[in-house]
């Protein structure tokens, strides 16, 4: 089933074409990834699926019989909404059908609560709450009552993604989920588990996402966004990877040939006479058009330099027995470690464990509880933050990162002029001359992270650098960082970045314990996963022990209790409110009846006790059924 079809797509802004002419299908089942640049027009293409956008020249036709979901990075809530309240914001029969049921609960209309449950059986929406409060648990989100305008920015794309999620499991139809930079704020386990879900969901997507191994385990199909072209991958990143080297390598092997023809038809359009003949004329045209291919600028220009960082000394840094807590919670206590001259450290564990309050203990920003910190006289930290930069509105990116100096120095003797390294960052001239206003927020991301390095700092410290950052911009990074001769800090959910880069890992496990592993980042998980399948098998074995010892008779296990279906557990519910509302209700009529002299209002009234008594006993047999799958009649 095809869902969208886009014809000759083309769409600019000024004077900057994104993409011209690209033309795509997107079928039942796809799952896709989109690989671009930033500022090449990932989210605008996005936003021109969803409508939200028109292209100036191209056809898209979006299937009528599908819905387009999307994960934005902006998301919109009021913020005096509880989570529970915003995810029931969702517009959906499934959803409409629990929201009716939450109201028969305090509902005495029989007709109402009837209708109620048969919109639940209808839509299937039984298990939904269930299923939704598993989804915001997964991704750590636990307190439903939590007015939205408290949580953190991190938090509010945490709950939106759980609604997103949500709405594709309540709507029992064909659906394109569109995604842009899912796992940003997600911590390993979540993005793993992130990883199952899509895995195992039956639905059309459409993802962009820096996360490579997201991406692989995710899609099976890549689109390159590369000069305002769309390509077509099938298979894996490193597939990808391939095809684009081979593309690239024919690409350069044209423009080599046209080199040469260009120097010699140079040469013969010098030798020519102002007039021209017609013959004449036509090679001339043909010489535009060599020079048009000859003066195509492919290659980039390589990170194989010697970089000439400032002198390490000695002392590097130090940390001993630190400790910090914020109230009781511990985040680590009493610990030591010393930084050695080329170390690459990376520092794992779940959102709020401290990592980065630890680097800003390193680096004077807060102070700990206890303990001391010995930095070494020579180390010039360079700190990539999660908060962005200072610039002015009109400046322009050439201007501001000029400002550091003109020249970056090469260990050789030689230097890279500003241009020419903000080049190596994939600025080209027409960006380095526009406002820093103007960049996309991807663009300010790599600027930022270029206004860092290009300060020749010897100890680099990095706070989720990923995050934002597009592909070709994360491989230009680790190339860098691969070089560097300092020591580095980063802290990072990204695992392939990290197995690319780190040797060594500092893993908060909780409870103010920091593990301390020489390996890459995989190596860890797979020596935790090897520890916690032992705990997992000790802690069976002693189980197996106690139930052999404690032999438990086929009778106690007969009343074991079994648990209720969420169908079950909410009739019962029901029933338990109902029940002495009815036994009262009763208790009027028989008060009623015995002070009652009139034939034929004796007479209603006995046929009300009848129907509520037979009410009543309905509800108490139902009520010793329920008790009795819970094993406790």
């Amino acid at each position: 089933m095809n869902y969208v079809a886009a014809e000759n797509l083309t769409k600019s802004y000024g004077i900057k074409v994104l993409f011209e002419n690209i033309s795509f299908n997107i079928n039942e089942g796809d799952k896709i990834a989109i690989v671009a640049k930033n500022g090449s027009g990932k989210s605008t293409l996005l936003k021109i699926l969803m409508g939200k956008e028109i292209a100036d020249s191209g056809n898209v036709i979006i299937n009528k019989d599908i819905q387009v979901v999307l994960f934005d990075q902006e998301i919109d809530f009021d913020s005096n909404l509880t989570v529970d309240e915003f995810m029931m914001t969702l517009d959906s029969a499934p959803i409409a059908a629990l929201k009716n049921y939450h109201k028969s609960l305090h509902s005495t209309d029989n007709d109402f609560i009837e209708k109620a449950l048969a919109e639940m059986e209808v839509h299937k929406a039984w298990d939904l709450e269930n299923e939704m409060k598993q989804i915001l648990s997964q991704l750590k989100i636990t307190n439903l009552d939590a007015k939205m305008g408290t949580l953190s920015g991190g938090q509010i794309k945490r709950v939106a993604l759980a609604k997103l999620l949500t709405e594709t499991r309540a709507e029992h139809r064909h659906t394109l989920l569109i995604m842009d930079e899912p796992t940003n704020h997600l911590d390993v386990e979540m993005v793993e588990w992130l990883e199952n879900y899509l895995n195992k969901a039956k639905i059309t997507l459409l993802l962009v996402t820096h996360d490579r191994y997201f991406l692989d385990s995710v899609c099976d199909i890549i689109w390159e966004m590369e000069d305002k072209n769309l390509y077509f991958h099938n298979g894996s990143y490193a597939t990808y990877l391939e095809n684009k080297m081979i593309r690239e390598d024919n690409t350069n092997a044209t423009i080599d040939k046209a080199n040469n023809l260009y120097r010699k038809e140079l040469e013969w359009m010098r030798r020519q006479p102002k007039a021209r003949t017609t013959k004449s004329k036509s090679r001339i045209d043909a010489f535009y058009e060599t020079e048009k291919v000859a003066k195509t600028d492919t290659r980039k220009q390589g990170l194989e330099l010697d970089f000439e960082m400032k002198r390490l000394g000695n002392k590097i840094l130090e940390l001993k027995n630190i400790d910090k807590s914020f109230g009781d919670k511990v985040l680590f206590k009493d610990f030591s470690y010393q930084f050695q001259r080329g170390e690459k450290i990376g520092i794992v564990g779940k959102n709020g464990a401290g990592k980065s309050t630890l680097l800003n203990i390193i680096q004077g920003f807060e102070k700990a509880d206890k303990g001391e910190i010995e930095t070494g006289e020579t180390i010039s930290f360079g700190y990539f933050s999660q908060k962005g930069l200072t610039y002015k509105e009109d400046e322009r990116v050439i201007d501001f990162i000029k400002e550091i100096a003109e020249f970056y120095p090469l260990a050789n003797g030689k230097s890279l002029s500003a241009s020419q390294f903000l080049r190596l960052f994939l600025f080209d001239d027409q960006s380095q001359y526009s406002p820093i206003s103007k960049l996309s927020g991807g663009e300010k991301r790599r600027l930022h992270l270029m206004y860092i390095l290009y300060q020749n700092p010897n100890f680099l410290i990095f706070d989720e650098p990923t995050n934002d950052l597009d592909l070709p911009t994360l491989t230009v990074l680790e190339n860098f960082l691969q070089m560097f001769q300092g020591s580095l800090i980063i802290v990072s959910h990204d695992r392939y970045f990290m197995d690319r880069i780190v040797d060594h890992i500092l893993a908060f496990e909780g409870d103010g314990k920091i593990k301390d592993f020489v390996g890459n980042f995989s190596e860890y998980r797979e020596a935790k996963s090897r520890e916690e399948s032992l705990e997992k098998n000790t802690v069976q074995k002693q189980e197996a022990v106690k139930e052999n010892t404690s032999a438990p008779t086929q009778a106690q296990n007969s009343t074991k209790k079994k648990k209720l279906s969420f169908k079950e557990q909410r009739e019962l519910e029901l029933i338990e409110k109902e029940m002495p509302e009815l036994e009262a209700q009763r208790g009027k009529i028989l008060d009623q009846l015995n002070n009652e002299a009139d034939y034929e209002k004796i007479s209603k009234l006995s046929a009300d006790l009848e129907t509520v008594s037979e009410k009543l006993e309905t509800h108490e047999m139902r009520w010793l059924e329920l008790q009795e799958i819970l094993g406790e009649a």
